[in-house]
């Protein structure tokens, strides 16, 4: 039996995985690194400062242009080679890591491992507990064969400014934990943490719309304040950022008529597929610059959950609506739409709710938890007299 360490970088190894390392090598170890693409052989009966000397020479400045991504191809490959037909185990990062490189190789080493058990390390995840199936504490030799080696090699780490390459107290855990996965819940816990784009839309209901108690209850919350505001059956509702229609539906079974836009290719064919031939439905592909430029309708429009990506608010003044229904989180409002209503001539708040306190809750089946953090509306009516003074509830 081997060990072979898929990481991203040579101190992954030592910091994550060093209690797998100091194992009493009946076999050799390998270490297969994405940044740089090399693969390192310990050889067996190499002690463990042996074997942390054959990996320092890897460590490269944080500042160094990274090598190219390895493609899924690449990095079967690469592992085959490690393995070379032999009994073995596969240790790497989590998917849930949010690092992204890190996350990102945590899951496609799952996808290229030749039917090989893999052993997550549950590395840096602040916003995110994963249940270990494994936890094994340093002794206080390892603890200092640990900080010996990044004090020795890490200066330029432990100086960064980077958060995805700086080495401080948290990266260096005194307790390494570890847990298996199957490719499907690798792929499930790569997808909760991503944010936009395929990544996140890898999977179905990747933010578990579905199956989440709490996000049950936020759909409906929005979809009876959303009522109060808006009659069904009046003027078409503009649902920017529909994702797979967890909220549409609700909209349509209450007798609203809905202008869904969805600008992630897969999400809109979910959406589309699972309400194929809704008869009070329309569905595009804007966003909210397409929506800002007057390509959907006028009637209200609902920004639900989905102004966490930078986008520039001065679009909302350009909405062709004179309601906008706005839910975030409390956190988010603070810090992006309050400031920006501070000091916009266009809009004042007619109403805020909370819609659903917040909750700690199950994620992955069982295999993680997290903190969703509550949600607020905040219903905008357009000022007739853009000069008008300015307020912004509290």
């Amino acid at each position: 039996m081997i060990d072979v360490l898929v990481c991203v970088r040579a101190e992954d190894a030592v910091l994550e995985f060093l209690t797998v390392l100091s194992r009493e090598a009946r076999d050799e170890a390998v270490v297969v690194l994405a940044d740089p693409q090399v693969t390192v052989s310990l050889p067996p009966g190499t002690g463990l400062a042996g074997r942390l000397a054959l990996l320092a020479p890897h460590l490269r400045p944080p500042e160094e242009p990274g090598t190219p991504w390895p493609a899924a191809g690449v990095l079967a490959a690469r592992i085959g080679a490690a393995v070379a037909g032999r009994e073995a185990v596969l240790w790497t990062h989590s998917p849930a890591d949010n690092r992204e490189a890190r996350a990102r190789l945590g899951r496609d080493t799952v996808r290229a491992a030749h039917g090989l058990p893999v052993r997550h390390a549950v590395g840096h995840s602040p916003y995110l507990q994963v249940i270990s199936d494994e936890d094994v504490p340093l002794t206080p030799e390892l603890a200092q064969a640990k900080r010996e080696f990044v004090n020795r090699h890490g200066q330029e780490l432990l100086a960064s400014g980077s958060p995805q390459y700086r080495i401080d107290t948290a990266r260096v855990p005194a307790s390494e934990r570890f847990f298996r996965s199957e490719p499907a819940e690798a792929d499930r816990l790569y997808a909760l943490l991503a944010s936009l784009g395929d990544d996140a839309a890898e999977v179905d209901d990747p933010w578990e719309f579905a199956a989440s108690p709490y996000e049950r209850a936020r759909l409906d919350a929005t979809l009876a304040w959303t009522g109060r505001h808006c009659a069904p059956g009046t003027a078409p509702l503009v649902e920017a950022g529909a994702c797979e229609g967890a909220l549409t539906r609700r909209l349509l079974a209450a007798g609203h008529q809905v202008y869904a836009t969805e600008p992630n290719d897969r999400f809109r064919h979910r959406l589309t597929t699972a309400l194929a031939g809704a008869e009070h439905l329309r569905v595009s592909s804007d966003g909210l610059k397409e929506l800002a430029d007057g390509s959907g309708p006028r009637g209200p429009h609902l920004l639900i959950e989905m102004l966490y990506y930078g986008q520039d608010l001065a679009l909302v003044d350009r909405l062709p609506t004179d309601l906008v229904l706005l839910a975030l989180e409390p956190e988010a409002l603070g810090t992006t739409v309050r400031p920006w209503l501070a000091h916009t001539p266009h809009w004042e708040v007619a109403d805020e709710t909370v819609l659903v306190a917040p909750r700690i809750e199950a994620v992955c089946g069982g295999r993680a938890y997290l903190t969703k953090r509550g949600s607020h509306g905040l219903a905008l009516r357009r000022r007739s007299s853009p000069s008008a003074a300015v307020r912004v509830p509290r």
